[in-house]
């Protein structure tokens, strides 16, 4: 189910539990129309039916630039309100790691898990303390000429930022595995990176920890 949230972002919302995970995606430098994240898309489809407990919102950002990151954090905490969970855990991609983050004061919000997150160094990380910050990064992702990425060196030091500044959590990575799980392809197919299925234990084992806290 696709709705409107109150900032003109979309949501699309798979599940009917009571637990929330507000699922927040990458984004570039030029000001562009929102999309789909492909990366959150195959793990919502591979684990949702695991976790009936739990609601999965995607969020389709108004703009998904993180030149318009403030808009971006707008969308995320349009999300959270909309779920209305008592119990939110947000779910970052790329980009959508500094979203979640910022987005982690928000009292219904118990943690923030990070794939390949980008924790830039000037990000505000206090909306932690407290609260969990674990991150998923694959060994292998990094910055190239025309392909997008962000550097487990650069994720480190954000998360250990965190830790400063009171966050429990794991930094995990994965060998072989790249910046995201999967890409859409030709019909707008789904079609999954090398390591996805290692991906989907690990956030998997994470929906199970958040679950049964």
């Amino acid at each position: 189910m696709i709705t409107g949230l109150t900032t003109g972002a979309e949501m699309r919302v798979t599940g009917s539990g009571a637990l929330a995970v507000v699922c927040a995606n990458g984004g570039q430098g030029h000001e562009v129309p929102g999309t789909w994240s492909a990366t959150l898309e195959w793990l919502v489809e591979r684990l949702a039916p695991r976790f009936p407990a739990i609601r999965f919102g995607e969020v389709r950002y108004r703009v998904k630039s993180w030149k318009r990151l403030d808009w971006c954090i707008e969308d995320a905490r349009a999300a959270i309100e909309d779920l209305g969970s008592l119990r939110t855990l947000l779910l970052g991609f790329s980009m959508g790691g500094a979203v979640s983050i910022a987005a982690a004061d928000d009292s219904h919000v118990e943690g923030v898990l990070g794939l390949g997150p980008w924790i830039p160094d000037r990000l505000d990380v206090s909306t932690l303390r407290g609260k969990r910050l674990d991150v998923i990064h694959g060994a292998l992702d990094r910055w190239l000429p025309g392909i997008p990425g962000v550097s487990p060196s650069s994720s480190r030091r954000g998360f250990e930022r965190a830790r400063t500044a009171g966050a429990e959590g794991c930094y995990r990575t994965i060998p072989g595995a790249v910046h995201g799980v999967a890409v859409r392809g030709p019909g707008d197919r789904v079609l999954p990176l090398p390591r996805a299925a290692r991906w989907a234990e690990l956030v998997g084992a994470e929906l199970e920890r958040f679950q049964s806290s």
